[in-house]
């Protein structure tokens, strides 16, 4: 675990570290991960490393907690809370069609062999049912993964918020909305939320690993 000032003052946290997958932690996959490749263990950390660059350039950060959105899944004060992913399985009966832009050439293929665009599940569960950020946090985190597809082999990211919220079918709506006009157009489309870094971050992040290059994601 790695001890981080709390921005509330006083004591510190010790957040679990980024190369350390808890279980207990995290959340567990919801229904729009249920029927994929749902991730865990080292395939996990790689892919949040990558969200935790992603979420850094475009200032995806929670604005109750003055950190990188990507810091919830390591902050052990709120297990459960956080992003879990699953590789979409392109013959499941909700999975994306092949029509419009969305091709191998905006990112890599389902099994390396043929033309099915690779694609990335996200879910999001929040801290609680009522969290007011989670509109603005899931349509910031759709914009950084998927306005910044150079930095990754998904053709599309999926993002969805967990059932538990109470306003997740509004979200999901909104979501499925930008998630249509960037198929149909190729380009990530405006809304009317966003989430935006704070001038004060109290756990400024790097997007860089150690040997100085991106987080990449290794499967």
């Amino acid at each position: 675990m790695v001890g981080v000032p709390s921005p509330f003052g006083g004591t510190t946290t010790a957040f679990d570290a980024y190369d350390e997958f808890v279980p207990g932690n995290v959340p567990q996959s919801g229904p729009f991960l249920d029927g994929h490749d749902a991730l865990d263990g080292k395939h996990h950390l790689a892919v949040h490393r990558l969200a935790r660059a992603l979420f850094e350039d475009r200032g995806v950060y929670d604005m109750t907690f003055g950190y990188n959105l990507a810091r919830l899944n390591n902050d052990p004060r709120h297990p459960g809370a956080g992003y879990r992913y699953a590789v979409e399985d392109p013959d499941a009966d909700d999975a994306v069609d092949g029509d419009g832009p969305l091709s191998v050439d905006a990112g890599g293929t389902a099994d390396g062999s043929d033309d099915t665009p690779r694609v990335l599940r996200a879910e999001f569960t929040p801290t609680t049912a009522f969290c007011p950020q989670s509109d603005t946090l899931t349509t910031a985190s759709f914009r950084a993964w998927n306005g910044l597809a150079d930095r990754h082999e998904f053709a599309l990211v999926r993002v969805r918020v967990a059932p538990m919220h109470q306003r997740a079918t509004a979200i999901n709506e909104e979501l499925e909305r930008l998630e249509t006009a960037f198929r149909e157009t190729g380009e990530v489309p405006e809304s009317d939320t966003a989430a935006v870094a704070p001038d004060d971050r109290t756990t400024p992040e790097t997007d860089h690993d150690e040997s100085g290059g991106d987080p990449t994601v290794p499967f």
